[in-house]
Protein backbone atom coordinates (compact mmCIF):
# COMPACT_ATOMS: atom_id res chain seq x y z
CA UNK A 1 0.00 0.00 0.00
CA UNK A 2 1.30 3.49 -0.86
CA UNK A 3 2.09 5.52 1.74
CA UNK A 4 0.33 9.07 1.77
CA UNK A 5 2.30 12.47 2.84
CA UNK A 6 0.92 12.60 6.48
CA UNK A 7 2.51 8.79 7.00
CA UNK A 8 5.98 9.70 5.67
CA UNK A 9 5.80 12.89 7.70
CA UNK A 10 4.37 11.54 10.79
CA UNK A 11 6.86 8.92 10.48
CA UNK A 12 9.95 11.13 9.93
CA UNK A 13 8.73 12.82 13.29
CA UNK A 14 8.58 9.38 15.31
CA UNK A 15 12.13 9.06 13.42
CA UNK A 16 13.81 12.07 13.87
CA UNK A 17 11.46 13.97 16.28
CA UNK A 18 10.83 16.67 14.76
CA UNK A 19 10.66 18.55 10.55
CA UNK A 20 10.80 21.63 9.40
CA UNK A 21 9.74 22.51 5.83
CA UNK A 22 12.96 22.48 4.58
CA UNK A 23 13.52 19.22 5.85
CA UNK A 24 10.03 18.33 4.49
CA UNK A 25 11.11 19.44 0.61
CA UNK A 26 14.91 17.84 1.21
CA UNK A 27 13.54 14.31 2.48
CA UNK A 28 10.19 13.56 1.54
CA UNK A 29 9.79 16.19 -1.47
CA UNK A 30 6.73 17.69 0.74
CA UNK A 31 6.27 21.50 -0.69
CA UNK A 32 3.53 22.58 1.31
CA UNK A 33 3.88 20.90 5.02
CA UNK A 34 1.69 23.60 6.48
CA UNK A 35 -1.30 21.71 4.59
CA UNK A 36 0.03 18.09 5.46
CA UNK A 37 0.06 19.14 9.54
CA UNK A 38 -3.72 20.27 9.15
CA UNK A 39 -4.37 16.70 7.57
CA UNK A 40 -2.93 15.16 10.39
CA UNK A 41 -4.45 17.37 13.08
CA UNK A 42 -7.78 16.91 10.86
CA UNK A 43 -7.31 13.42 11.82
CA UNK A 44 -7.22 14.00 15.87
CA UNK A 45 -3.56 13.68 16.04
CA UNK A 46 -2.02 16.89 18.15
CA UNK A 47 1.49 18.39 17.02
CA UNK A 48 3.57 20.86 18.18
CA UNK A 49 4.68 24.30 17.09
CA UNK A 50 8.11 25.44 17.77
CA UNK A 51 9.28 28.91 16.06
CA UNK A 52 12.81 28.56 15.43
CA UNK A 53 15.46 31.54 13.91
CA UNK A 54 17.81 30.77 11.39
CA UNK A 55 19.28 32.55 7.83
CA UNK A 56 17.57 31.96 4.17
CA UNK A 57 19.58 32.15 0.84
CA UNK A 58 20.42 35.75 1.46
CA UNK A 59 21.65 34.72 4.57
CA UNK A 60 18.81 37.04 5.96
CA UNK A 61 17.35 36.47 8.88
CA UNK A 62 14.10 34.68 9.18
CA UNK A 63 11.34 32.70 11.46
CA UNK A 64 10.04 29.31 10.72
CA UNK A 65 8.27 26.72 12.38
CA UNK A 66 9.10 22.84 13.93
CA UNK A 67 7.01 20.38 14.11
CA UNK A 68 6.96 17.65 16.52
CA UNK A 69 4.76 15.25 17.97
CA UNK A 70 3.61 15.45 22.02
CA UNK A 71 5.81 13.43 24.35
Amino acid sequence: MKKTQCDRVLDYMKQFGSISSMEAFRDLGITRLAAVIYDIEHKGISVNRTPENGLNSFNEKTTFTRYSLPA
